[in-house]
């Protein structure tokens, strides 16, 4: 699946698509770095030369804590805002985002004689923004979901509720949907596995502290709270039986470090032998409401599906009905009433993640339209139109292939790697497709109803629509040109199925890609982040699949060998790291993003040198070119955290905290040398101990 920058994406079952070839020889000695050359004419974004130097804690020392020499001073005067659990460099550019579609958004929805989506994009915010009219409905919208669920008689007809999720909104402890075939990228199939939980992970039903026992009590009262909005008695008792019930569920689930394994993953079946494999389980009451033909799934945890199926048919339907009631309602409580969604928000977002007051009410609107499966792409051609110049995307093509340059000449000279996998591994650095900016096709809503009247029927308008597609789709070949984010997401993602990296325009701006910044900065920002997308096609499962996106082992043992035992010291390193008391990060979970991290800085570093084409770089504000580099890239990574959001990506999380990956470079000599670093500061490494892979 994809792999991205920061825990926000999730994994979607419809992120699709890839752009055109680039059939450019990547066999130049040299990248061409003439884009990389700023312009004199205008001033960088930040500072003289791209870094906010006032960010900085000089009183530390670098090699002790990188993060806060770099950041320190913004991290201690910085405070969070209300409507904040996490802030930095990602959180500002997304605001800026934010703003831009704002202005976007509200524009259309003032004016008059739309058509077309620009009218689909007016009617839904209008729909959104009229509190009164989603107030004076309160529950309504969601009680014949309520009164079918209350309806239900037996377990036996789950299966047929859990399968009409995608349109419910409703959590359900089997899922699935389409993905790619992992063995032939060309297809599509329907990928299925074991969720159905309320609080962040299984760890937070199972592990036996006071601080996770004080949360499971909190949910407890939650869950009472949502369910009397449905008229619910004995609301405590039910909402005990729903903590029970998910906690068994919890327990039949894989740890996430086992469920990132595409070893382990990649069970597929035909659906004709899905009944005799896992008995006990209607699934054709299942697939029915999705209208998918199915003629093949991926099961991704078999032994998982398997309990829950016995959990599903063991636990009393009267249980079941008070699990779908509160999930009902607490998955659709941002389209109702706002005393449920003020009632949600005080669970998950003030006590689960320590977020003091709510989003305002247009951000959570221009949240709800910018997904991928909703007007996400109707807005990002307005906001591509408007905000991102073809300038940016033609230098940011060219610093692609000086990193694409840079890894080859890594891959040759690696001494750890025999000249058989080199070959392969260059195959697949040579098939990477970059996707930058916007897509070459847009999304076409042609068909979608959308009005300015009803929040709730223009969701499952747009719900309704995409499952069309999927159903229209699933048995033709891949869709190339589809995109897994709209062009407005500050984020980007490497796709394995098809060996592409995807850069959303919105992420090209500063601190990430400046065209005015010193080229240092350049490099040590959006350079290090193209770097970390590129190894993902290299961690340890995306290396797992070959230059045309089948899962494959393209590696001999003895290379394999010799990887995995680098991989694992870096998933040492990592698990030392602290940020909470008795919480450390999971750094097998989080191995493939600290792989792309370490490796993609390397990559990056290696680029700036060719860049300079065996020139020594200018001095500015006293700082050199690589001590430059370096502090572009712990300052993208600056970032202050609530304890509860700490916790959260701590143990949900596939990425290491921001302060934590901003230590990166304590893996590269160059860093030491560039700020003196020596034996006895706190983050130095012997140079036998520093991890290099890539």
């Amino acid at each position: 699946m994809q792999k991205t920058l920061v825990a926000t994406m999730v994994a979607s079952a419809v992120m699709l698509g890839a752009c055109k070839d680039n059939s450019a020889e990547q066999q130049a000695n040299q990248p061409d770095t003439t884009a990389q050359v700023a312009p004199k004419s205008a001033a960088p974004e930040m500072g003289s030369f791209g870094v906010d130097l006032s960010a900085r804690d000089e009183s530390v020392k670098p090699g002790d804590d990188f993060f806060m020499y770099a950041s320190g001073n913004w991290y201690e005067n910085f405070e969070m805002p209300a409507d904040k659990t996490r802030y930095g460099a990602f959180t500002a550019l997304a605001d800026r985002s934010e703003e831009q579609v704002k202005s976007i958004v509200e524009e259309l929805a003032a004016a008059s004689d739309l058509s077309g989506e620009e009218k689909l994009i007016a009617d839904f915010y209008n729909a959104y923004m009229n509190v009164e009219a989603v107030n004076q409905k309160g529950i309504s919208p969601i009680e014949p979901l309520l009164d079918d669920i209350e309806a239900l008689k037996s377990t036996e007809e789950l299966p047929a509720v859990f399968g009409n999720a995608w349109l419910t909104g409703t959590s359900t402890p089997i899922w699935s949907g389409m993905w790619y075939n992992r063995l032939d990228p060309n297809e599509y199939e329907v990928s299925m596995g074991v969720g159905g939980l309320g609080l962040p992970d299984r760890d937070y039903y199972l592990e036996e502290t006071e601080r996770f026992d004080t949360i499971r009590k909190q949910y407890v009262a939650h869950i009472a709270q949502m369910l009397q909005f449905a008229g619910a008695e004995n609301a405590e008792q039910k909402a005990q039986g729903i903590l029970e019930l998910e906690t068994r569920i919890a327990q039949a689930q894989w740890p996430r470090e086992k469920r990132r394994d595409r070893d382990l993953t990649l069970n597929q079946i035909a659906r004709a032998d899905l009944s005799e494999a896992y008995p006990g389980f209607n699934w054709d009451a299942y697939f029915a409401p999705s209208g998918l033909k199915v003629p093949q799934l991926n099961v991704t945890q078999p032994e998982p599906i398997r309990a829950v199926i016995e959990i599903v048919n063991s636990t009393p339907i009267d249980v079941w009905k008070d699990y779908l009631t509160y999930h009902s309602i607490s998955g659709n409580a941002s389209l109702l009433s706002d005393d449920i969604y003020l009632a949600n928000f005080d669970f998950y977002g003030k006590t689960l993640s320590g977020q003091q007051e709510p989003r305002a009410r247009w951000k959570r609107a221009i949240s709800q339209m910018s997904g991928v499966e909703s007007l996400g792409f109707a807005i990002g051609k307005v906001y591509v139109d408007r905000y991102f110049p073809q300038s940016s995307k033609e230098q940011m093509a060219e610093l692609v292939e000086n990193l694409r340059t840079a890894l080859g000449e890594r891959i040759r000279n690696l001494d750890w790697m025999g000249e058989e996998t080199k070959e392969n591994a260059l195959a697949k650095l040579q098939a990477f497709r970059p996707k930058i900016g916007y897509p070459d096709e847009w999304q076409s809503f042609e068909g979608l109803q959308i009005s300015d009247e009803d929040l709730m029927t223009n969701v499952r308008n747009l719900r309704k629509f995409f499952q069309a597609q999927d159903v229209e789709r699933e048995l033709l070949p891949t869709d190339r040109e589809r995109w897994g984010m709209p062009p407005q997401q500050v984020n980007a993602y490497y796709n394995s199925s098809f060996n592409e990296i995807v850069f959303p325009a919105a992420i090209l701006q500063a601190p990430f890609f400046d065209p005015n910044a010193d080229p240092a900065v350049n490099y040590g920002a959006i350079g290090a982040v193209i770097g970390h997308e590129m190894g993902h096609g290299f961690d340890d499962q995306g290396s797992k699949s070959d230059a045309k996106g089948i899962q494959s082992n393209w590696w001999t043992d003895a290379d394999r060998a010799a990887f995995e035992a680098k991989t694992e010291k870096l998933a040492e390193q990592y698990s030392q790291y602290e940020p909470i008391e008795g919480n450390f990060v999971n750094g097998e979970n989080s191995l493939g993003e600290n792989i792309g991290d370490v490796g993609g800085l390397a990559m990056a570093y290696h680029a700036y040198q060719l860049s300079l084409n065996g020139e020594e770089a200018p001095v500015i504000d006293g700082l050199t070119g690589d001590q430059r580099f370096f502090l572009a890239w712990a300052q993208v990574w600056k970032e202050k955290r609530t304890e509860q959001s700490m916790l959260n990506q701590l143990r949900a999380g596939t990425h290491s905290p921001g302060r934590y990956r901003a230590l990166a470079p304590r893996n590269h000599d160059a860093w030491y040398e560039a700020f003196d670093v020596q034996p006895g500061d706190a983050l130095y490494l012997p140079p036998e101990e520093r991890v290099r892979i890539w």
